[in-house]
């Protein structure tokens, strides 16, 4: 009962933040450009939002974007984050799937327990790896426009894409944990149930024949 609990949080947990990781690189407020300094350009309504696909002029009643489509004049650092959030948003789906697959809810036929916890751990990993996806893409895009535009704030995709990092971290932990101390657990288990079926199975001494005794007394 306590493994099904901690997978299903597992689940949840990576589910929400895989959900993070697509929203984050499906939106473009990732860090808040200023030339100026932040209370200023609000003033001047002067600020600009930029994400891996578009640069957005931010001002009252005006949100305009332009695509950023010429791929190989980009810097490295917005190309290697489209490359690792597409990556973290497309191994997320089959990650996904097959923890859901494994559930104790959901038999496929006589599948044994062993193969669930094997997908339960595949998935878990998968989700891990789109944490290190997020994470790195997370830490060094705003590092690099920093670098390249100067003043700027962090926007509400970055701390999306922070909560899916964690989420996601947190929640392939916990499936490939737990499903590594079930899998230790079952073979010890196996071997109780086959001593004890080994020990039931004896044919118990038989008693003492009558017969033989009043025999020999006459």
């Amino acid at each position: 009962m306590a493994n099904s609990c901690l997978q299903l949080s597992g689940f949840l947990v990576s589910f929400l933040g895989w959900l993070g990781i697509v929203i984050a690189i499906s939106t473009n407020d990732w860090v808040i450009m200023c030339k100026y300094g932040l209370n200023t350009c609000k003033k001047m309504d002067e600020l600009e939002a930029k994400g891996p696909w578009a640069e957005c002029v931010i001002s009252t009643g005006l949100y305009h974007c332009y695509s950023r489509s010429q791929i190989l004049d980009l810097p490295a650092y917005i190309q290697t984050t489209r490359a690792l959030m597409i990556t973290g948003s497309i191994l997320g789906l089959p990650a996904v799937a097959m923890v859901i697959m494994s559930m104790p809810c959901i038999s496929l036929g006589n599948e044994p327990q062993a193969s669930k916890n094997k997908r339960t751990i595949l998935g878990g990993v998968l989700i891990l790896i789109v944490a290190l996806c997020g994470m790195v893409s997370t830490v060094w895009f705003p590092i690099g426009a920093h670098q390249e535009h100067g003043l700027m704030s962090f926007g509400f995709s970055l701390y999306t894409g922070w909560f899916g990092t964690v989420f996601t971290l947190l929640g392939g932990c916990i499936l490939t944990c737990c499903s590594l101390e079930s899998s230790s657990s079952r073979p010890y288990q196996d071997n109780n149930r086959f001593y004890y079926s080994k020990q039931g199975s004896g044919n118990p001494p038989a008693a003492p024949s009558t017969n033989h005794a009043k025999s020999a007394h006459v």
